[in-house]
């Protein structure tokens, strides 16, 4: 398992920006898939945007265009702009260390989770 710590949470208004990171324990190049998720209260934890070992991402459809996601050699990062009150909820970062390098959004996709970092958007 692959130990994962996020920061950068925080407070903001409509519209403003964020910058979520995830520090690793091992090198991230080394990781077949890394990926966002969050979970708001009383709903289910969904996929927010992967990247696999080639640097491949993908992203949910209510983010696209807004959230970026990206990494070095040490750090996951999630760049979220235009943000909305919609995007309110714990934000996790999870790791898959093996196997196949298509990245999915399911939480049983990976096998390591950081702790989270809490988003609120307010209006």
């Amino acid at each position: 398992q692959v130990l994962l710590v996020e920061s950068g949470g925080g407070s903001v208004q409509a519209g403003g920006s964020l910058r979520l990171s995830c520090a690793s324990s091992v090198h991230t190049f080394a990781a077949r898939c890394m990926a966002w998720f969050r979970q708001a209260p009383g709903k289910e934890r969904e996929g927010v945007a992967t990247i696999n070992v080639d640097f491949f991402t993908t992203y949910a459809d209510s983010v696209k265009g807004r959230f970026t996601i990206s990494k070095d050699k040490d750090t996951l990062f999630l760049q979220m702009d235009r943000l909305k009150p919609e995007d309110t909820a714990m934000y996790y970062c999870a790791a898959r260390k093996w196997g196949s390098d298509t990245c999915s959004d399911r939480t049983y996709d990976y096998d390591s989770w950081g702790q989270g970092t809490q988003v609120t958007v307010s209006s």
